[in-house]
């Protein structure tokens, strides 16, 4: 009797022409490229909150980068023969209780209170992120330190401890001094959400990978942690330079901000609340000009939260 062969020895193979390969077995070369950030700014093009928010935060950032563009007349200049004057052709919003154009020092008081924003929210950043991303990637002792250091400053409301900070600084009241002030004390938040954010993150494989091929703890958090974990912390830079914004226009109305010689919205607002049954405009013009500059911002942190969170997008 012939013996079979094996049946291990024996193949089947189908003709190529038979077998097309499947949709999940090709790659499009072709595809657009597509990651949060990618995705993030192609959700906000078609925002038109994005654009209203953008346009105002543009014009606002021209005013503060050129205002003799928008005016000639000398902010300083005061004449008191025109105190609590009304509008006219040569002064649009009127003059104040000392005679100076209302609309000349909004114009000019637009780079001031910008700037103390900007700085505050630069240093916000930078201490926030550090000690998140420190706490956060290496834990153990250095996560227990610097977590208590934040909880110390937490603890401490920034406006009341700038308010203290300005006081005893009271003859160096400058745009410097006040953003330290407010920045001082402000970056806990910051720092609390990157840790918490980055404590997700590098349990990933892609960081266990990168263990595993050994690069060092530093690349793996400067190259692969943080750009992953850094989403929130531009969400809420953008709201908070709005807050730092309104912290300088606090300050100055309490007395204790910059010095009665700069010129702010805020210390606009602080010198006229006086006369505000007598000459509101003198107040409400500087009040308008702060609102609509803060609510710009926060309608672009709003869009912007929306567009790097992938669930927000999906529900809309």
């Amino acid at each position: 009797m012939p013996s079979n062969p094996p049946l291990s020895a024996t193949h089947f193979v189908a003709p190529i022409d038979e077998t097309p390969l499947l949709g999940v077995d090709t790659v499009s070369i072709a595809a657009r490229k597509s990651n949060l950030y990618l995705d993030a700014w192609r959700d906000v093009r078609g925002r038109p909150l994005f654009y209203i928010s953008g346009a105002i935060i543009l014009l606002i950032l021209v005013v503060a980068l050129m205002p003799k563009l928008f005016t000639r007349i000398d902010p300083t200049y005061c004449n008191l023969d025109l105190s609590n004057g009304g509008p006219s052709a040569a002064h649009l919003l009127g003059s104040t209780f000392q005679g100076c154009d209302v609309y000349a020092r909004i114009i000019f008081g637009a780079g001031t209170s910008l700037a103390v924003g900007f700085i505050v929210t630069a240093l916000v950043t930078l201490v926030g992120v550090v000690v998140g991303a420190i706490a956060g990637f290496y834990g153990r002792w250095a996560d227990a330190v610097l977590s208590r250091v934040g909880d110390i400053f937490f603890s401490i409301p920034y406006i009341l401890a700038a308010v203290v900070i300005m006081s005893l600084f009271s003859s160096a009241r400058n745009v410097w001094t006040i953003s330290l002030a407010i920045g001082a004390f402000a970056w806990p938040s910051t720092a609390r959400i990157l840790r918490g954010q980055i404590l997700s993150v590098k349990n990933a494989d892609y960081v266990t990978s990168a263990t595993a091929l050994g690069v060092s703890p530093s690349k793996i958090l400067l190259k692969h942690v943080l750009p992953n974990s850094i989403a929130p912390v531009i969400v809420i830079t953008t709201i908070g330079l709005a807050a730092a914004i309104v912290a300088e226009s606090t300050l100055s109305f309490l007395g204790v901000g910059l010095g009665s010689g700069t010129i702010s919205w805020g210390n606009e607002i602080s010198n006229a609340q006086g006369q505000l049954r007598t000459n509101p405009s003198s107040l409400i013009y500087p009040s308008i000009a702060l609102s609509v500059t803060v609510l710009a911002f926060i309608m672009m942190g709003e869009v912007v939260r929306d567009a790097l969170d992938p669930k927000a997008r999906a529900r809309r």
